[in-house]
């Protein structure tokens, strides 16, 4: 019993040792091989970007006084002319009158004037008098008219005081928060709340030498120029954007240069001040493209196997332009009429002869 456990047991071990042994049969398995191809392609390229409602204005007191109307809400939307605040106007109504009062009193002084001239040029053509008399009449007459004039511009100024005490919207838009609240005193120049137009939104994003050049050369972006939005919780906005315009100058700080594309926005989903990602869609013409899965790396420097004439493995060191799902577009070390290793990188070594099939 012992001995026939023994002989299996010798059996097992020639069996396996067997397997272990490369054998003709294994060096003559086929390998799939494949040649570069060259195609158009596309690709998306994602840009962070702020963005801004086409309107966005701070809204200030204009004079001084206390807030003694509010008439709208955080939030809400106001149409262009609008009274949005109201501040105390009593002060503002007494200057008027009395700057009224001033222009019509020297609205008198001033007739007063023309009639002494009238009556001094009377007696100078008479010679009753000299004519130095005659210009002093003459310069008063000036002054009251300089006076009038005066008197009318503090008049006109304290309509506009009163006026600025009804505080309105220069535009249609989106109240943003309110900071002091009815009874506070503000200042000329006190922040009441902001004001936006958000019908349609700038995104500014900013873009690389590389990718600019890129776009003034039409080279890989699309010729719509449109854009899409990606907004802060990942999803896909639903309306398209174009490129509108780019600034003058690149930023010495980062190389890079800021785009504006143009949003529309319905539904109000967009907010100044908000962020997203601008995706662009660029082509690739004629690109030489590999499969991703030929392709190993060794100390971050990508490699392939290429099959030369005589079967053999050789490894070559490639360039890559741009990594897209699945596969790579090459930018240097490969041609099209180069055969390469589909599948079997880690099995084969460079020198090595193969059989392959495509």
């Amino acid at each position: 019993m012992h001995k026939s456990l023994m002989g299996l047991g010798i059996v097992t071990t020639l069996f396996l040792l067997s397997c272990n042994t490369d054998t003709p049969t294994e060096k003559e398995n086929k390998y799939k091989v494949v040649k570069p191809v060259i195609m158009d392609t596309a690709f998306t390229e994602e840009y962070v970007s702020e963005l801004h409602a086409t309107e966005n204005v701070e809204i200030r007191s204009r004079v001084k006084g206390f807030i003694d109307k509010i008439l709208v809400d955080e939030g809400k939307i106001v149409k262009k002319g609008q009274v949005i605040f109201k501040l105390s106007s009593q002060g503002y109504e007494q200057e008027l009158l009395k700057a009224e009062a001033a222009w019509k009193n020297e609205l008198a002084e001033l007739k007063s004037a023309e009639i002494e001239l009238e009556n001094t040029e009377k007696l100078y053509a008479k010679k009753i008098i000299s004519k130095s008399e005659l210009e002093l009449a003459k310069a008063k007459l000036d002054m009251h008219r300089a006076k009038v004039e005066e008197a009318k511009a503090h008049e006109l100024q304290a309509h506009h005081n009163l006026s600025f005490t009804n505080v309105r919207a220069p535009f249609d838009g989106v109240i943003n928060r309110i900071p002091n609240k009815t009874g506070s005193l503000v200042d000329e120049g006190t922040l009441l709340t902001t004001l936006s137009n958000n019908k349609e939104m700038l995104a500014y994003f900013n873009v690389s030498e590389s990718d600019y050049l890129d776009y003034i050369g039409t080279t890989h972006w699309n010729d719509s120029k449109s854009v899409s939005l990606v907004l802060a919780n990942g999803m896909l906005y639903n309306q398209v954007g174009h490129i509108e315009t780019v600034e003058s100058e690149f930023d010495p700080l980062t190389g890079n240069i800021a785009f504006r594309a143009r949003f529309s926005n319905p539904e109000k989903i967009l907010k100044h001040g908000s962020n997203g990602k601008i995706v662009v869609r660029k082509q690739l013409k004629k690109a030489l493209v590999i499969p991703q899965k030929s392709t190993f790396e060794i100390q971050d420097k990508v490699f392939v196997y290429v099959i030369t004439k005589d079967q053999e493995v050789e490894q070559r060191n490639i360039t890559i332009k741009k990594r897209l799902p699945h596969v790579y577009v090459i930018e240097s070390g490969l041609s099209v009429d180069d055969i390469i290793l589909l599948e079997g990188t880690q099995n084969v070594k460079a020198g090595e002869k193969i059989q392959i099939h495509q």
